[in-house]
C-alpha cells in the first residue's frame, strides 16, 4: 500500500531512476557494529531465534509524511521503535523504508540510531534509493554476526519508486555449522505484475545462495490465490504462518495483512504475534523460530 504516498513524492523517486542518481542494482553493503551494554539471553540449544519485521516509515510514525514533522517529532517516534524492540529481546529484525541521512526524516541514519537505542551489535542496510539528498532502502539489525550481505535493488524500469531487499547469512545460535539466509525485503505496492517480476529477483537471487531462508517485510500483498506473497513461497517451498487465519492484519488502514514472514522446510514457527504498538502505519510481526527435530537429528548424527 502506498504508506505515506504523495504525487510529489512519487515523483522525486522516479527522477531518482531517471539519471539524477545512481541505482546501485547489486551492492555489497558494509557491516556496521556497535557497542551494546545490555546482556541478551541466547538460546544456547540451537533451537530457537527471535525475529521481528516492521516498517519503520521513514520515522514518521503515524503521521502523513515525514516531510510535515520536524526532527524532534522523528527522533521521538524512532525511540518508541527502539523500546520496543529492547522490550522484545528480538535476535534479528528486519526493516523496511529505513532511512540513511535524509532531507525529509532528519538528516541522520536511522538504523545507527535504532542500532544503538535498540542494543544491536550488527547491521547491514540497503540503499534502494540514494541521491537527491534521500537515502533508503530495507536494512537488518542483529545479535548475531552477519555475513556475506548482498543489497539488490529491483528493476529500476519496472517502477518509478526503487524497492529490493537485503539478504545475509547467520550461523543458528549453538549450530555453527548451520548456515540461514535473513532477508528484509520491499515489494511495490501498486502493481501485481511489478511485485510479480521483483519476486523472480528475489527467487533467483536465494536460490543461488542455497541456503535455508526466512524472508521478513513488507510484500504489499495478501495471501490471494494469485498473490506474489504465495508465489515466492511455492517457488522457494517457504511457509507463512496460518495465512488465511483472520487477526493478523499488519496494515490497519485498510485491515489488510501486507507484512510477512517465510521460513524455509528445516524450520518452524514457535510463536507469531501481530504487535498492537503504534509505531508507524504498519504494525510489527514478532515470531519464535525454531530448528526442526530432522535438522537436529541430523546434525548431531
Amino acid at each position: 500500500m502506498p504508506t505515506g504516498f504523495s504525487y510529489p513524492c512519487l515523483l522525486l523517486s522516479g527522477l531518482l531512476v531517471s539519471g539524477c542518481a545512481t541505482v546501485h542494482r547489486d551492492a555489497t553493503p558494509p557491516v556496521q557494529s556497535y557497542q551494546t551494554t545490555e546482556n541478551h539471553t541466547r538460546d544456547t540449544t540451537g533451537s530457537s531465534l527471535r525475529i521481528m519485521t516492521v516498517n519503520i516509515a521513514h520515522g514518521r510514525g503515524e503521521s502523513f509524511h515525514q516531510l510535515l514533522q520536524d526532527t524532534d517529532t522523528t527522533v521521538a517516534n524512532l525511540d518508541s521503535i527502539a523500546t520496543l524492540l529492547r522490550c522484545s529481546g528480538v535476535d534479528i529484525v528486519a526493516l523496511q523504508e529505513a532511512d540513511g541521512p535524509s532531507f525529509w526524516s532528519g538528516n541522520f541514519n536511522h538504523v545507527d540510531y535504532l542500532a544503538n537505542n535498540g542494543a544491536f551489535s550488527q547491521s547491514v542496510q540497503g540503499m534502494h534509493v540514494d541521491g537527491l539528498g534521500l537515502a533508503y532502502g530495507t536494512a537488518l539489525m542483529a545479535n548475531l554476526a552477519l555475513n556475506n550481505p548482498k543489497a539488490i535493488t529491483f528493476d529500476p524500469s519496472l517502477s518509478p519508486v526503487p524497492k529490493g531487499f537485503v539478504v545475509s547469512t547467520v550461523k543458528w545460535p549453538g549450530n555453527a555449522d548451520i548456515d540461514v539466509d535473513i532477508v528484509s525485503v520491499h515489494l511495490d505496492f501498486a502493481s501485481a505484475a511489478v511485485r510479480r517480476q521483483q519476486a523472480a529477483e528475489l527467487i533467483e537471487t536465494l536460490g543461488r545462495r542455497g541456503h535455508p531462508v526466512i524472508i521478513m517485510g513488507d510484500f504489499n500483498d495478501g495471501w490471494e490465490e494469485d498473490s506474489t506473497v504465495r508465489h515466492i513461497s511455492e517457488a522457494l517451498s517457504l511457509t507463512a504462518y496460518s495465512p488465511e487465519e483472520a487477526g493478523l492484519e499488519t496494515f490497519p488502514a485498510f485491515s489488510e495483512r501486507l507484512d510477512w514472514i517465510l521460513v524455509s522446510p528445516e524450520l518452524s514457527f514457535s510463536s507469531y504475534n501481530v504487535l498492537p504498538d503504534p509505531i508507524s502505519d504498519h504494525r510489527s510481526v514478532l515470531a519464535e523460530v525454531t530448528l526442526n527435530d530432522t535438522v537436529l537429528a541430523t546434525r548431531l548424527d
